[in-house]
């Protein structure tokens, strides 16, 4: 079976579907895996620290509370995706670096670009908890479906 979210959303109607909130900033505009999520704010230090761990076809799913104070992922983050075999990241917050994200070979969606980094040490972040937003729950291990007709979220895997 395909992996276009089209048909996953046929096939599989139980599915949750995100709020078509996301712009797509990767080089790869598809994109599914495993969800590891982290909930951070204004402080993409646990961005870094989890991109720097192997991936192993993951997404990162990172809530950053739709703040439009700063950026949550920049080009080196995506580099480091690329090299540590994240699938892709979903941020719920903004980007930077967009030229450069877009010639890595990995899947990022966002809301927007800001060009302002985020700080380091501000406020503390979790990793591994159930987050809400868009619409969706993302939980840690649930499979999450993305390209350019939306994200879809699934307890286990849809594709086959």
């Amino acid at each position: 079976m395909s992996t276009a979210t089209t048909d996953l959303s046929d096939a599989h109607p139980d599915a949750q579907v995100a709020e078509p909130i996301f712009n797509d900033f990767g080089g790869e505009l598809a994109f599914f895996g495993p969800i590891k999520t982290i909930k951070v704010f204004e402080d993409n230090a646990l961005v870094r620290a989890t991109l720097e761990t192997p991936g192993k076809g993951r997404v990162l799913v990172v809530d950053g509370g739709g703040s439009t104070r700063c950026a949550l992922v920049g080009g080196m983050l995506g580099e480091l995706a690329v090299k540590n075999d994240w699938s892709g990241i979903l941020v719920y917050g903004y980007v930077r670096d967009s030229e450069e994200l877009s010639q890595h070979l990995v899947g990022i969606k966002a809301l927007g670009v800001h060009p302002r980094k985020s700080e380091k040490g501000l406020h503390s972040a979790v990793a591994d908890k159930v987050l809400n937003f868009a619409g969706v729950t993302f939980k840690p291990g649930a499979w999450l479906y993305a390209d350019a007709d939306g994200i879809l979220v699934s307890e286990k895997p849809i594709h086959s």
